[in-house]
């Protein structure tokens, strides 16, 4: 036979039950977010109080490098912490972007993430290691630099008027260099090339200085370099200065035109740098961190400073930022499909 259980039994089953189902909720919650808690409790409300590292992806000297250590002087007094800046270069900026995706999201460990690691190379390589809208937060983008297009001091190329002239009439006998296939440079020239509606011979190298070397040896007529590499050598006349890859004129160039100008067009490829945190930085870190560094963009003497290497400074929000970035994924996916490079 059934046994019948009383009223009072029966009360008291349902209240343990309720009981053991509002245990389960609470520990299924607190699974759920252990991760969120574990970051909040790590992180001090009084941050930063220990140093910051930023880390740059590619060896001293760079844009990236020159970048971060620019930043971090000012950055420093105005936190009032310490900011270390540690170089990891190797596997095109992969190394280092992968190091901080994967870092503690307390703030303390930041990227300066460029152009290369956090647009093109995702783009070109399926084993990259990291996705940079899932593994990272934006935070402020500190300068651009515009790529300059130069040939050799004494090269019958005076203007980017006259290379488009005698590449019109000479089509596929030119050749522009670049640093290495899907480069900024080698994009960059691609890009102009297809604007134009232009036939010149892509020469890759393995590296701007290779490059550097054959362009001043006349094994090729143009180059899209960075400024920080043709500077000296516009300065010294050995090399002229065509035109700026930037949508204005550089400050420390003035001369030069852009090639928006004279294309009346909407061209701009240019070389970035901005901080980036791991993506689940609290977002009191984050904004911080973007009003601190918008002060530091807002001085004249960082900007003054900046301009003398080539870069433009200009202050930005975090989806300013963000917004920057995805444009950006946007314009080199169509220039790389254009030009059948695929992730491997």
């Amino acid at each position: 036979m059934m046994k019948k259980f009383s009223q009072s039994t029966i009360s008291l089953f349902y209240v343990a039950k309720s009981w053991l189902t509002l245990l389960t909720a609470g520990l299924v919650f607190t699974v759920l977010t252990s991760s969120s808690i574990a970051v909040a409790q790590s992180v001090s409300p009084h941050y930063p109080d220990k140093p910051i590292t930023i880390i740059v992806a590619y060896a001293p000297g760079g844009l990236g490098d020159l970048l971060a250590r620019r930043l971090s002087e000012r950055l420093a007094t105005s936190l009032k912490q310490s900011i270390l800046v540690e170089n990891k270069p190797g596997a095109t900026g992969a190394i280092a972007t992968r190091f901080v995706a994967k870092s503690n999201p307390d703030g303390y460990t930041l990227l300066l993430g460029q152009t290369g690691e956090m647009v093109i190379n995702p783009l070109v390589s399926k084993n990259v290691g990291y996705e940079p809208s899932r593994d990272f937060q934006a935070v402020a983008l500190v300068g651009e630099a515009p790529l300059i297009l130069v040939t050799q001091a004494n090269s019958n190329i005076k203007s980017l008027a006259e290379l488009i002239r005698l590449v019109k009439s000479n089509p596929g006998t030119l050749s522009y260099a670049s640093s290495g296939t899907a480069t900024p440079g080698h994009l960059a020239a691609a890009a102009l090339c297809q604007d134009l509606g232009l036939s010149m011979t892509h020469i890759p190298y393995k590296g701007a200085g290779q490059a550097m070397a054959d362009l001043m040896g006349s094994h090729v007529d143009v180059f899209f370099s960075s400024a920080a590499a043709v500077l000296g050598q516009i300065e010294a006349r050995n090399l002229r200065a065509l035109a700026v890859s930037s949508d204005k004129r550089m400050p420390i160039l003035p001369q030069v035109h852009s090639v928006a100008e004279d294309t009346q067009s909407n061209f701009n490829y240019t070389l970035w740098g901005g901080i980036f945190a791991p993506k689940a930085t609290p977002e009191f870190i984050v904004t911080l961190l973007n009003a601190e560094i918008n002060k530091v963009l807002k001085d004249p003497d960082f900007v003054r400073q900046l301009e003398k290497d080539g870069v433009f400074v200009k202050t930005n929000s975090i989806a300013q930022f963000n917004e920057q970035v995805n444009k950006e994924m946007v314009k080199y996916s169509k220039i790389l499909s254009s030009l059948n490079i695929t992730a491997d």
